[in-house]
């Protein structure tokens, strides 16, 4: 059997590995950094907890004899995506980023596009706003510095300590979510302005149709630099790496196939 290791917490993540689960060629683990104190169920065997950074990774590689690596983690966790490069480099076993596409602006999006949080915190302007913030509890911290406006704030686990502004409201829940349901929550909140990250995918496209079909601003922030290694962008491109890989494992010929 050989063994992969995906790194997760995404949908694509439990969706390959849902795929392989039943494979008996093959021995699945997922990873997942523990984040969420609820995790949704795996099909297969997970393990929660960072590696210890790079290093720590390649150690786990060698260790555990990972025969191949899955990079599924989210387009913003550049420092995962990163070490990962670097410790299958160290191990010597083969990387794949499956990494879904950014999203594209249409015909009435209203996008603002910044590098980081603090960047969005001053597209906001001085003027108070209502304002939907579709982003991790590290993003959000930054809007403290801007108290006057109104944040309505949306993460799968309750936002602990909440955000020392006068004025947020919060709301907890697991995607996928609606463009019907993402339009009713901007509509009830009164919310003018949306302020995301260009996740990609569907899961949490909602809010992005639901904005555009009110003439609502988006500020997204743009994706960071991630490392250049053997990338697809779908679910059946990483099993045909996948498939790739296991016939060079078994030393069939394979040079003329590519993916």
């Amino acid at each position: 059997m050989r063994r992969i290791l995906i790194l997760g917490g995404t949908t694509e993540a439990r969706r390959l590995a849902e795929r392989l689960a039943e494979r008996r060629d093959l021995a699945v683990t997922l990873s997942l950094a523990g984040r969420t104190a609820n995790p949704a169920a795996q099909p297969v065997p997970v393990r929660i907890g960072g590696f210890g950074g790079a290093d720590g990774l390649a150690a786990h590689l060698a260790t555990e004899r990972i025969d191949a690596l899955i990079d599924a983690t989210h387009p913003y966790a550049a420092i995962i995506s990163a070490n990962a490069a670097q410790a299958a480099a160290a191990a010597g076993v083969p990387l794949l980023a499956l990494r879904r596409p950014a999203w594209v602006a249409v015909a009435g999006d209203r996008w603002i596009e910044v590098d980081d949080a603090p960047a969005a915190v001053q597209s906001l302007g001085a003027a108070p706003r209502r304002v939907f913030l579709a982003l991790g509890r590290n993003e959000i911290a930054a809007f403290v510095s801007a108290p006057q406006h109104f944040y309505l704030v949306r993460s799968v686990d309750p936002v602990e300590p909440p955000l020392r502004v006068p004025h947020a409201r919060y709301v907890t829940g697991r995607g996928p979510f609606g463009q019907a349901d993402d339009r009713a929550l901007l509509m009830t909140h009164g919310i003018d302005i949306v302020v995301s990250k260009n996740s990609g995918g569907d899961a949490t496209y909602g809010k992005i149709a639901a904005a555009r079909a009110l003439g609502v601003a988006v500020i997204l922030l743009r994706r960071p630099a991630l490392p250049d290694v053997a990338a697809v962008a779908t679910i059946e491109e990483a099993l045909a790496w996948i498939d790739l890989k296991r016939m060079d494992h078994a030393g069939a010929p394979c040079a003329e196939r590519e993916v």
